[in-house]
């Protein structure tokens, strides 16, 4: 097993990405976990995954495998946060 950043690590960092992409001005601990990614607060597109990735590889010192995204489908932050932990260690979900 490989270990990785701790799942609030993680969360803060997702939430941080997802507010930038947004172009909000608020801060991680206003972000709700069941908050939609497209939604009335946070407008995520399909170009917006597109950075996300190298934006969490530099917030978490970590290497995410570059079909992370692939074949997934994202409703919320925290199913976003549950892929991004199992990408940053390699192994299932930190929950």
């Amino acid at each position: 097993m490989t270990t990785g950043p701790d799942r609030t690590t993680v969360s803060d960092s997702v939430k941080r990405v997802v507010i930038a992409e947004s172009r909000l001005s608020l801060a991680p601990e206003e972000i709700h976990d069941d908050e939609p990614l497209n939604g009335d607060l946070l407008h995520l597109n399909s170009l917006g995954f597109v950075g996300i990735l190298v934006h969490l590889e530099d917030a978490l010192d970590v290497t995410l495998p570059d079909d992370l995204f692939v074949g997934r489908t994202f409703k919320t932050v925290d199913d976003l946060v549950d892929v991004v932990a199992e990408g940053a260690t390699g192994t299932e979900a930190l929950r």
